[in-house]
């Protein structure tokens, strides 16, 4: 999908405009925050259409060059440039995909055991650290809302919030079913189990986006469970919110105070409710995307952690890597990360016909 000529042009054109206005100092609160936020998503792309317009230029002008001493000079970059263009002109067209609207913001990711019993259990705490350790690596802030500890380690359940920019980009593609292969501590005949854990990852919404009245809302106060002596909570600080239109649960006790678990409960509930209001706006868009990398439905088996073989294998792009450790431990994720971000560009490039 090579870019016209008259795109770039109209292309530049606008950003020139949109600098002209910051540049104005005319532009207050909101206007200006939009505009900033236009300019910060425009910038790249300006950056790589003007190195396009400038190579192609060249090219031109070394075409029309008669000066027989300069043709040897003049035929040497031409072939530097004819070579140099296409990826250029590839890295334009990929920065030029219409993006998701909800790519830039904060994410909320949501882990649960699933099959397996108490491995689940341990196998979701290993993909809650694994995200922890990927988030720092990235200079993201994890913080988490909400866990449920399982009583032989890792979590029947845990929801945390990551901030940062791009994160729900970066981790999109991370939504479904992981499977883990491998042998439970608690198995003496040395016999390989298969478990499962559900990852969903949410786009954080501000609170403009989604708007909750407190009518919606039916809220549960309880006593927390503790883990006994001195940790048991003596006080009702434990939330239960109800989303009544839409039936929608969230509970949340990590806190000792009532409110603190209230504010976290209403983070998760306000993410849950915005990828609801998603995938009915883009119920189409929805569609096709599961035709590309995958759905992000969390239903969907997606990857599979085999330790015998020290291997992770995800099945949406038939992509394995010997280096399962290195995954789990976090840097080795953006390998996988960076492979599904990949494929998903050139299958919607490829459906908009380059």
């Amino acid at each position: 999908m090579s870019v016209s000529d008259a795109r770039l042009a109209q292309l530049a054109a606008r950003f020139a405009q949109l600098e002209a206005r910051l540049a104005s100092g005319t532009l207050e609160g909101a206007e200006f925050v939009a505009a900033s936020r236009d300019y910060s998503e425009l910038e790249p792309v300006a950056r790589i259409a003007a190195d396009v317009t400038a190579m192609r230029a060249e090219l031109a002008s070394l075409a029309e060059l008669d000066d027989p001493e300069m043709r040897e000079l003049a035929e040497e970059e031409i072939a530097r440039l004819k070579e140099a263009l296409p990826a250029a002109e590839h890295q334009l067209a990929i920065a030029m995909l219409p993006r998701d609207s909800a790519d830039a913001r904060s994410a909320m990711l949501e882990i649960r055991a699933g099959t397996g019993g108490d491995e689940a259990a341990l196998f979701a705490g290993d993909l809650y650290r694994m995200y922890e350790r990927f988030a720092a690596e990235q200079g993201w802030r994890i913080e988490p809302v909400s866990m449920s500890a399982s009583e032989v380690g890792g979590f029947k359940e845990v929801v945390a919030q990551i901030t940062g920019n791009g994160v729900f980009a970066r981790l999109k593609f991370e939504s479904g079913v992981h499977r883990v292969q491998r042998v439970p501590v608690t198995e003496s005949g040395g016999r390989i189990h298969t478990s499962a854990a559900t990852v969903a990852v949410l786009p954080q919404p501000d609170e403009v986006d989604v708007q909750i009245e407190d009518k919606d809302l039916k809220i549960d106060v309880y006593r927390a469970s503790g883990a006994g002596g001195q940790h048991v909570n003596t006080t009702d600080s434990a939330v239960r919110i109800t989303h009544l239109p839409t039936n929608t649960v969230v509970t949340c006790q990590d806190a000792r105070s009532q409110h603190k678990n209230k504010e976290k409960a209403m983070q998760v509930l306000r993410a849950r409710i915005y990828e609801q209001m998603r995938e009915a706006a883009h119920g189409a868009e929805a569609e096709a995307r599961k035709a590309m990398v995958g759905s992000g439905d969390r239903s969907e088996r997606i990857r599979t952690y085999n330790f015998p073989q020290g291997r992770v294998t995800d099945h949406r792009i038939n992509l394995t890597l010997h280096r399962l450790p290195e995954i789990l431990e976090g840097p080795g994720l953006g390998e996988l990360v960076d492979a599904l971000i990949a494929e998903d560009q050139a299958k919607r490039l490829a459906a908009m016909g380059e």
